[in-house]
């Protein structure tokens, strides 16, 4: 559902560009506004959510999915934590659906879905391995790494229930923007993926700001 925001990005007190292939880490307060914005079109931001007070609580596509009845994120879903509570909401959507079911690519997964050459060409799970790495002030480990959200990626389900990596229906300067219900831990990679025209073979820029 396309929703335009009301908000003016002049008073976010927080703008950041993030590159194709970076990772952003960042705690955002209950009640505050979180906006990802495609810069220049087609590029897919897989995304994690974690209870920034106890971050055994994450983000769950089956809990997120279970209670909306809809395979696709947009405007009004609900994004449900492993304990089945409300984490964030989305209040404003000018793509129109996003992704929680293709989940990340990795090393691995370049190397069943495209060729054995690919499985060392940089992947979303580094990004977030890198992050994790490099802050160990917030408490994460690899076992964090979980369910996530690839905003703006179009994954298109099948007649017969198959998953379908598609050209996306993003566009430059589309954003999606989420209302914190709880402290949160927000951890995203802008993908680097080089083998999916959910990118447009072109990884680019995204920018996250906040309010």
């Amino acid at each position: 559902m396309i929703k335009e925001s009301l908000l003016n990005p002049a008073e976010a007190h927080v703008q950041q560009q993030i590159g194709a292939g970076d990772y952003w880490l960042h705690r955002i307060e209950k009640g505050q506004t979180l906006r990802i914005t495609d810069l220049e079109g087609n590029q897919a931001a897989d995304t994690l959510f974690f209870n920034a007070d106890d971050t055994a609580e994450r983000y769950s596509m089956s809990d997120t999915l279970r209670g909306q009845h809809n395979v696709f994120l947009t405007a009004g879903s609900v994004l449900r934590s492993n304990d089945d509570r409300p984490m964030l909401t989305i209040v404003a959507d000018t793509c129109g659906r996003h992704d929680t079911l293709g989940g990340a690519c990795a090393t691995e997964s370049n190397t069943v879905r495209y060729d054995l050459e690919k499985r060392h060409m940089h992947a979303c799970r580094d990004s977030w391995m890198l992050a994790v790495a490099e802050h160990p002030e917030y408490g994460l480990t690899r076992r964090d790494i979980t369910h996530n959200i690839n905003f703006f990626m179009n994954v298109p389900v099948t007649h017969e229930g198959g998953l379908t990596f598609a050209d996306g229906i993003s566009a430059p300067g589309k954003y999606v923007e989420l209302v914190a219900q709880m402290n949160i831990l927000v951890l995203i990679s802008n993908c680097p993926q080089l083998n999916n025209p959910c990118n447009g073979y072109n990884p680019t820029p995204i920018l996250v700001s906040v309010w």
